[in-house]
């Protein structure tokens, strides 16, 4: 990392294919990014495609210290094959001090359990796209993105007999 002192880079634990992306996609967005798993040949996959990237178990707290881990502001728990492993790597970050950890979950239980450890934010990837292509499926949204609070942003077509004319959209509370 160019200055880690300055904590803007970030920690992506669990280079599968949910982290690895997420790896990938930080890096070509020009951020600093150390990638940590436990398989060898997934270390190896990603030399050269982040700014570092090691192996190392991410549930041993003195591993992720050795690793400059709590240097790091934000980071990312990617790991879905291993629910006990998952939960450990959140529980060492909450240990560590990192401010911002976002946790991939596999259910929901194991999302409740996650945010109960100290994840800042539990992401369920395969719930959350299965919602977001059923509002694609079902009618005119052309793309779906669901936020916090039941507030989502949707792309749609509208009626052929609106097309052409001015809409007006009122927001309750605003004004």
């Amino acid at each position: 990392m160019a200055d880690r002192t300055d904590k803007s880079g970030i920690l992506v634990l669990g280079l599968g294919r949910f982290g690895g992306a997420i790896a990938e996609t930080l890096t070509e967005l020009g951020r600093d990014v150390l990638g940590v798993d436990a398989d060898p040949t997934i270390v190896q996959s990603y030399a050269g495609h982040l700014t570092h990237v090691v192996e190392a178990d991410t549930t041993n707290v003195d591993a992720l210290r050795q690793l400059g881990a709590d240097e790091f502001k934000c980071a990312v728990v990617g790991i879905g094959t291993d629910i006990e492993a998952s939960i450990l790597t959140t529980l060492a970050l909450v240990d560590l001090g990192i401010g911002t950890i976002w946790a991939k979950g596999i259910t929901t239980s194991h999302g409740r359990i996650l945010e109960r450890v100290g994840a800042t934010r539990v992401v369920l990837p395969e719930h959350e796209m299965g919602e977001r292509v059923a509002h694609l499926v079902a009618g005119r949204a052309l793309n779906y993105i669901e936020f916090e609070d039941g507030f989502a942003l949707v792309e749609t077509k509208p009626p052929r007999e609106y097309i052409g004319k001015t809409a007006l959209v009122l927001f309750p509370g605003v004004g």
